[in-house]
């Protein structure tokens, strides 16, 4: 889930920008930005998946004194029991798909609120996982005139049974 406020500074879009490897001089230079039909810097396209960073309860943050999952398989000896992962014959869960939908440009000293709203689910048949359930979640993201600036949709799928290994 995302911050319920999430501030949009010139250096936090250039360090995304960079940690991207786009080197789009709209992202960096008020001067090139000025002359872009834009008019000023704006953020890159998936920027507002940085808004985790300002979330202190964000599931894959680590946190002081407790063990981290992290990123990989078993980074720190941890095995994952529920919602996916490797261990205990959980069935696996992964994030599917992303997308934005820009109502305007993300631009220095927005200040936008995020609101997350429940989406759709639907499920399809797999064939070495059994069913595939697909969950949708919506985050809304104002400004701090509250118009709504993007619209997020993020899609994840988990499996009904782990996936049967073929030789």
């Amino acid at each position: 889930m995302a911050a319920k406020t999430f501030p949009i500074e010139a250096s936090h879009i250039l360090m995304f920008a960079r940690s991207v490897g786009d080197d789009n001089p709209v992202y960096a230079d008020p001067a090139y930005a000025a002359k872009t039909e834009a008019g000023s810097i704006i953020a890159p396209p998936t920027f507002p998946q940085a808004s985790a960073q300002f979330d202190p309860d964000y599931f894959l943050r680590p946190k002081i004194g407790k063990p981290w999952f992290g990123s990989g398989k078993n980074p720190t000896g941890i095995t994952r029991t529920e919602g996916g992962g490797s261990g205990g014959g959980a069935a696996a869960g992964l994030h599917a798909e992303q997308h934005f939908e820009y109502h305007r440009h993300l631009k220095p000293g927005d200040v936008l609120t995020a609101t997350s709203l429940p989406g759709k689910t639907w499920e399809k048949e797999g064939r070495r996982s059994g069913k595939l359930i697909f969950s949708e979640s919506v985050t809304e993201y104002r400004d701090q005139n509250g118009e709504l600036v993007i619209t997020a949709r993020g899609v994840g799928v988990r499996t009904e049974r782990p996936v049967d290994q073929k030789a």
